[in-house]
């Protein structure tokens, strides 16, 4: 599996935590929020709030939750959130994209910036690693519940830009405008995915290991914890024993 899909693995196991829970759920909410104000309040006509509605139901938020994020955005207490991407350098040069929601860009940019100073790493220009990264959609299954090479010609016939294997995992990759096409396809099928989501995946990595690569997880889970920081992409490749 690559490096992004068992990082968000390992994010999944320690976000079943009830503070990791509140604070995920709050970055959520912040994105329903956003979504149904941009693309309005109805799912079947809002590509983008679908996505985060199936966020918010994997990360099992409550319906009524859902639905109130939904209706803030027609309120007037609805913060008017900006979407910024900040770009920049970790260990061994590793590339670091950091997307933010935020009401307060220069508060944003201290945080991370902090980060930055404090964890190691470098904040970067606009532009500087966002070309090694491209919003596809990524659909995972367990190997050993599935028959990998029926699975596999399924999903290239439903219109998947590639297949990935390990030993106990296949990712199937999607254009983002295919991606619900083919996970549902794939669904109705009987095969029922481990994680399915829309997410920034790089066209290289870096392998590290040792200090580096437990400094490269240090500093993604310090931003991840930040308030405005909704996701955080990188480029690193870490073997799977330090990834616990």
């Amino acid at each position: 599996m690559s490096g992004h899909s068992k990082w968000a693995t390992i994010k999944r196991a320690k976000a079943k935590t009830d503070a990791a829970r509140g604070k995920v759920f709050t970055k959520i909410i912040r994105e329903l929020t956003t979504a149904a104000k941009v693309g309005g309040p109805d799912p079947s006509g809002n590509p983008r709030l679908r996505l985060v509605i199936d966020k918010a139901k994997a990360a099992n938020m409550p319906n009524d939750n859902i639905k109130r994020a939904i209706d803030r955005a027609a309120g007037p207490d609805a913060a008017v959130m900006e979407e910024i991407t900040y770009e920049g350098y970790g260990p061994a040069g590793v590339a670091i994209l950091i997307e933010c929601m935020t009401d307060n860009k220069n508060r944003t940019l201290g945080d991370v910036r902090t980060v930055f100073s404090k964890v190691g790493g470098n904040l970067g220009s606009a532009g500087c690693v966002s070309y090694i990264f491209k919003r596809l959609g990524t659909i995972s299954f367990d190997k050993s519940k599935v028959d990998a090479d029926t699975l596999s010609m399924e999903a290239i016939d439903a219109g998947a830009e590639d297949i990935k294997l390990d030993d106990s995992s296949i990712e199937v990759i999607t254009s983002q405008e295919k991606f619900e096409q083919i996970r549902d396809s794939l669904k109705l099928k009987g095969y029922e995915p481990e994680n399915a989501e829309v997410t920034m995946i790089p066209s290289t990595t870096v392998a590290l290991s040792g200090d580096d690569a437990r400094k490269a997880m240090n500093l993604v889970e310090k931003l991840e914890e930040l308030d405005d920081v909704q996701a955080v992409h990188s480029n690193f490749d870490i073997p799977d024993e330090l990834m616990k």
